[in-house]
């Protein structure tokens, strides 16, 4: 089911701080950096189990990259989970094969005008999806001679070491890791039950960049706030949202693409700005 959720909310989207903020008729409020909380309440909580939602995403980093926007148009989902979290995981490996599929099939004359301009080698995928954990990767980057921490975050260059490190281990310039460190995630972010230091979490890359960010999500209220007061946000901003949980809450799971990215990244074009009409960065706001 297609939803359209508000981009006016009061508080964080996620808890973060990396937000436009804005006076609401003297109330405190910000440009949504994620539908997330909306699209959990609707999946979860109101009978849809299956949502998606293709709209504007507002992020206030202060990044002047080939890869960040201010504004890019996000594809979010979100999913009842019926059996185990890995069900997330294989829609949107599909998801994603279905996308490269149609680009190449319906749209290969653009492609090679693009290909003209920005010459670049066509995406190599697997069918299905490469997955290695968390763990896997910083294994493969440390075999490599790479620093790196089991339960540390990656870094931009490690996530680009590593995707080329996969390439050439596996032949593939799209893959996802899980099972990520529980400390580098929201806090609505449901903890591993085999280890809870991890958390039942993945990231998807298209040439050693990230494209995608999901999680299975916690749907307990009282566990919900437990990991909110872990990071110091006020139980009141999220009320509303702890609240609709209260009557019960199916087990679910979902993430955000961000689609100007995909697109830089497939066409292999060296700067994200190349793929979005008219780009938002720290520096341009028109036209």
């Amino acid at each position: 089911v297609e939803i359209h959720t508000p981009k006016i909310i009061g508080g964080a989207s996620e808890g973060g701080s990396e937000v436009f903020t804005l006076d609401y008729f003297g109330q405190e409020a910000c440009l949504a950096m994620s539908p997330q909380l909306h699209k959990q309440m609707t999946c979860a909580c109101s009978g849809f189990e299956r949502v998606f939602e293709t709209g504007p995403v507002f992020r206030a980093e202060n990044s002047n990259t080939r890869r960040h926007l201010c504004e890019f148009t996000g594809f979010d989902l979100e999913m009842a989970i019926h059996e185990h979290y890995d069900e997330i995981l294989d829609v949107f490996s599909d998801l994603f094969i279905s996308i490269f599929d149609g680009l190449n099939d319906r749209c290969s004359t653009e492609i090679e005008r693009v290909r003209e301009q920005h010459p670049f080698e066509d995406l190599v995928y697997l069918r299905p999806t490469l997955k290695i954990t968390y763990a896997e990767g910083c294994k493969l980057l440390r075999e490599a001679g790479i620093d790196q921490d089991d339960l540390e975050d990656l870094s931009t260059l490690n996530e680009k070491k590593l995707g080329d490190i996969v390439k050439e281990k596996y032949g593939t310039d799209f893959f996802f890791m899980d099972k990520y460190p529980l400390s580098v995630r929201p806090f609505y972010t449901m903890p591993c039950p085999e280890n809870p230091k991890l958390s039942n979490s993945f990231d998807f890359f298209i040439r050693g960049q990230e494209i995608l960010s999901g999680a299975q999500r916690i749907h307990i209220p009282e566990f919900i706030e437990e990991r909110a007061k872990a990071w110091n946000i006020p139980l009141e901003d999220i009320k509303a949202y702890v609240d609709s949980f209260r009557h019960g809450a199916l087990p679910h799971g979902g993430g955000g693409i961000g689609l100007e990215r995909v697109i830089m990244l497939f066409l292999g074009l060296p700067n994200i700005r190349k793929s979005a009409w008219f780009p938002r960065d720290p520096k341009r706001i028109s036209p």
